[in-house]
Parts: structure tokens; C-alpha cells; sequence
């Protein structure tokens, strides 16, 4: 059935003077709302990949540039949590001096949930988020 059908179909039955249009009309706005109600609370969830995605990316430029993990790319992670609104769990594959094309990788965990109705019907979804790099700092 094509939208142009289903809108002709939706016309004809609220012109008719019938009770059972009424209630398929009646059904079909419930339906629509919940589909609605449904994209409102998975769609936040994309979009907090998205940004986990970007974070992890940035911090492992910032990781690549200095040369090391500790105090530029925890003041970077302020700023991304600051930027973003999101708090994620964040686990490095080394520490400290990282030498000249040594690889590093960084991982980003975040709980979101999915629910339609609060608490109830409510499940949490971890997210992750890893992003690798390359040292480009040569320590003597």
C-alpha cells in the first residue's frame, strides 16, 4: 500500500457515516502516536553514538598530537564532556610517553536507555566507541 493510497483510504473512511470508520480511524491515531512516542526515545540514543563516536575520535587526536595520555588529554575530556553533555567511561591501551608511531587505542562506554514508558519497559543499551591512532611526538 503506497502513501497515496493509505491517505486516499483515510479520507473516504472518515467521510463515512459508519461507526467502524471512526474506531479504524481512531486506531490508526493510536498507532501513529506510538510510533511517534517510540522514535522520540530511540532517536537520543543515535544521536549519543554519534557524539560518543566524535569524542573518541578527538581524544585520540589530542593523544596523537601530544604524544601521551595524562594531563592534555584529561583537560581535552573535560572539554568533550563540557562540549558534548555526555559522560562517558573512558579506557586507554597505554599510558604515559607514547614514541613515535607506536599505536594507541582508545575505548568509550555509555549506558542510555530505551523505553517507551519511564521506568517500565525500560532497558539500558551500553554504547561503545573506539578510536586508534599513532603517536606522532619522538621522545628522546
Amino acid at each position: 500500500m503506497q502513501v497515496k493510497d493509505l491517505i486516499k483510504w483515510f479520507y473516504r473512511t472518515i467521510k463515512e457515516r459508519r461507526a467502524e470508520g471512526y474506531v479504524d480511524v481512531a486506531v490508526l491515531v493510536l498507532c501513529v502516536m506510538l510510533v511517534l512516542a517510540l522514535a522520540l526515545r530511540v532517536l537520543p540514543v543515535f544521536i549519543a553514538k554519534q557524539q560518543l563516536d566524535t569524542f573518541a575520535t578527538e581524544l585520540m587526536r589530542e593523544a596523537e598530537i601530544s604524544g601521551r595520555i595524562g594531563s592534555e588529554t584529561d583537560r581535552r575530556a573535560a572539554v568533550l564532556r563540557e562540549k558534548t553533555g555526555i559522560d562517558p567511561q573512558i579506557s586507554w591501551s597505554d599510558s604515559g610517553q607514547i614514541q613515535l608511531n607506536q599505536e594507541v587505542t582508545v575505548t568509550l562506554t555509555l549506558q542510555k536507555n530505551i523505553g517507551l514508558f519511564g521506568n517500565f519497559g525500560s532497558f539500558p543499551v551500553t554504547l561503545r566507541a573506539q578510536a586508534t591512532g599513532k603517536s606522532e611526538v619522538y621522545w628522546k
